[in-house]
């Protein structure tokens, strides 16, 4: 019925309210008062896009098409106005440049995230799109769903006292033990009881703690052992004695690794380079099938680096009978044959002619973004350290806290502690947006094109996102998992169904029954993988993550009993090891064991001991500078594209030159004498000058 057209127009002429703009300018302190039309304008058109968002199998016929045709609406420019996203992210600049400090930044981060959320798909449209688009390139399909394989991962938690006592009780008397066999049974059995009863934590370090670390970690780990059970469900624990008989049966240790391993390209390249070099004395450059000369051994090794071949028993209804089952360890991926295709158009611009461009709603909002793309990523990483809960208030830091504070402020204990209770929230919110808005954007930019996403990324490090997101993770995080900045009774849609009762300070101390905050948790999984996604297979971005020292700020967050968000520290761990030297690798047994156990292999990466090629620290700086040329070449080749460019047609022919019309003022056939007289007849012509220059 064209609601939501109308909003639109509203929300124009807010944005456009000079008056409003300036007033809020003159004002010493900015409170929620002035956004109000801006708050509810931004709330209506919230509700309306998550609830049409929302799929659901009930859904009609006619629901569904409204719903496509709201989501192009959204996607596209319609009516010669931009996209909406567009709007919201101008709104957000506009905000941290000062010139609008009453924008409601919450609700508007809020809304932009469920725009692009809905317009280019969450996670698991995005894994659709990615089958789709290997399977039109040709490309083998994926091993495993990724989402899948995470989701029936289980955090690694420490092995409680029941199953030291039940091993105690399993294992057979000393004095029945006979000969060596049995006396190395009954030392391996003291050595694992000894084991499970002094490392109460799995990533606990042989390291003496230093004082602060304890201090900080001391109370978030008491909460999470007695109150995050949810969290910590822990098969391989069983029931106490009292409950059942404890048997070796109930102990049900997981069948091999999670991941199927992975080898690039340039990994087999790699090898078959100091393979050659070694045996035969000379190298083939990027050729991978001639084995000539090289001895048996390496031929294996180059048959399971390219393809390993598994025997496994299927069974029948008559008897069992051999299968042979072959799986594909070499893996291209979508971003390779991007970036091979680009090349080719770079070398050949003629030949290959111009390239057909679908118009996705990921590219248009590309196109849009491009040319304000770093002032986007820096208002986004200011809002998010402001929103930090490590960082303290400076006079020169922006005001986040428009849309929440009062006009009057609190007088009563009880005002006070429910603003600092909704003032911790806001800033949560803000944090949650950030993350989930830029790791849906960057995802969505690697499938669309390899560069898009590099180009982003590398804007996002230059505005310093690396140290940020580490400074985020240097607090106690359980206790920011665990925190209770909620009022239950206000939150919608409690508040509108129900009468609201009478707030104490008593109910607000309490907080909600929830043991920990799915919020803070999505956060902290988000930013996670936002840093795993800029320092992936970019050494000097893991040499950032060295000298910021963040491997103890990591190794914190693994106490956190959580499978994903464990799955993706210990990614960001693996990638440094390298780096980090043997008395740290010595010294972190248990996290590196962790790393085998949980992250994926691939087949010959040194990262355990340190002696890869790419450890070398010479050419970092060469790295960046190599990449930031490609991704000005593919901007530069795919979206300015100047009428004069040394690649249009040039006409040579004098007659048709001269015979063209061109559009001359209308005034000009009076001043027409006059002009040749003053620039033609009047100005001397050195003609044997003229010819030496040419």
């Amino acid at each position: 019925m064209g609601t939501f057209s109308a909003f639109l127009e509203l929300l124009h002429m807010e944005i456009d309210n000079s008056q409003a703009c300036s007033s809020a300018l003159r004002k010493p302190a900015i409170s929620i008062a002035d956004s109000t039309e801006l708050r509810v304008l931004l709330s209506v058109m919230y509700l309306m896009v998550e609830n049409i968002r929302l799929e659901r199998e009930t859904d009609s016929y006619g629901w569904r098409t409204a719903r496509k045709t709201f989501r192009t609406e959204l996607s596209f420019s319609m009516h010669n106005e931009e996209p909406f996203a567009l709007l919201l992210f101008s709104m957000v600049t506009k905000f941290c440049s000062g010139l609008a400090p009453h924008f409601p930044i919450k609700k508007v981060l809020l809304l932009l995230w469920k725009v692009v959320m809905f317009t280019l798909g969450g996670f698991e449209q995005l894994q659709a799109l990615k089958v789709q688009k290997r399977e039109e390139l040709g490309l083998p399909p994926l091993a495993e769903d990724s989402i899948q394989v995470v989701k029936s991962m289980r955090a690694a938690s420490p092995p409680s006292y029941t199953l030291d006592l039940g091993e105690s009780q399993l294992a057979p008397p000393p004095s029945k033990l006979r000969g060596r066999r049995g006396s190395r049974r009954q030392l391996l059995t003291k050595q694992d009881s000894l084991d499970i009863y002094n490392e109460r934590d799995l990533f606990k370090t042989e390291e003496p703690a230093t004082e602060e670390e304890e201090e900080s970690a001391g109370d978030g780990e008491r909460t999470l052992d007695g109150e995050l059970d949810l969290l910590e469900q822990d098969p391989l624990v069983p029931p106490p004695p009292s409950q059942a008989p404890l048997s070796a049966e109930r102990v049900a240790f997981p069948k091999g690794l999670p991941w199927t391993p992975k080898v690039r390209q340039k990994d087999i390249e790699h090898f078959l380079e100091m393979s050659r070099n070694k045996f035969i004395g000379f190298t083939l450059g990027q050729d991978t099938d001639t084995l000539v000369g090289l001895p048996r051994p390496i031929h294996e090794s180059v048959k399971t680096l390219k393809q390993v071949t598994r025997v496994g028993s299927q069974s029948s209804g008559i008897g069992s009978h051999q299968g042979i089952l072959a799986k594909e360890h070499k893996y291209i991926s979508i971003a390779d044959v991007q970036i091979k295709n680009e090349e080719e158009l770079e070398k050949c611009p003629m030949s290959l002619g111009e390239e057909v461009v679908p118009e996705t709603p990921c590219e248009i909002l590309y196109q849009g973004m491009l040319y304000s793309l770093p002032q986007y990523m820096i208002a986004l990483l200011k809002i998010l350290l402001a929103a930090a809960p490590t960082s303290k208030a400076k006079t020169d830091s922006i005001n986040i806290l428009a849309d929440v504070l009062p006009e009057e402020m609190p007088v009563t204990v009880l005002q006070s502690m429910k603003l600092g209770i909704d003032v911790n929230r806001h800033k949560e919110i803000i944090v949650k947006s950030i993350s989930a808005l830029l790791l849906l954007l960057l995802k969505h930019f690697k499938l669309n094109h390899i560069y898009q996403f590099e180009y982003v990324s590398q804007h996002l490090v230059f505005a310093n996102c690396i140290p940020l997101i580490l400074k985020f993770f240097n607090q106690n995080i359980l206790s920011y998992i665990t925190a209770k900045n909620s009022i239950s009774v206000l939150d919608y849609p409690c508040c509108t169904i129900q009468d609201l009762p009478e707030l104490t300070t008593e109910s607000l101390e309490a907080g909600d029954n929830n043991q920990f905050c799915w919020r803070n948790l999505f956060s902290c999984i988000n930013l996670l993988r936002l840093l795993n996604k800029l320092t992936k297979w970019k050494h000097s971005r893991t040499m950032m993550l060295v000298v910021f020292k963040s491997a103890p700020i990591l190794k914190r967050a693994l106490k956190v009993k959580q499978a994903m968000l464990q799955l993706y520290v210990l990614k960001l761990l693996k990638i440094q090891t390298k780096y980090l030297g043997r008395q740290w690798r010595k010294s972190n047994m248990k996290t590196m064991s962790a790393i085998y156990q949980k992250v994926r292999h691939r087949m010959n990466d040194d990262w355990a001991y340190g002696n890869d090629i790419d450890a070398r620290p010479w050419d970092f700086q060469a790295e960046e500078c190599t990449l930031r040329a490609n991704i000005e070449a593919f901007n530069s080749r795919r979206y300015d594209r100047p009428q004069d460019s040394e690649f249009s047609p040039v006409d040579n022919c004098l007659q048709s030159v001269l015979g063209q019309r061109l559009d001359l003022p209308e005034d000009f056939h009076y001043s027409y004498e006059l002009w040749l007289e003053r620039e033609v007849f009047s100005q001397p012509i050195c003609w044997e000058e003229l010819l030496q220059n040419h």
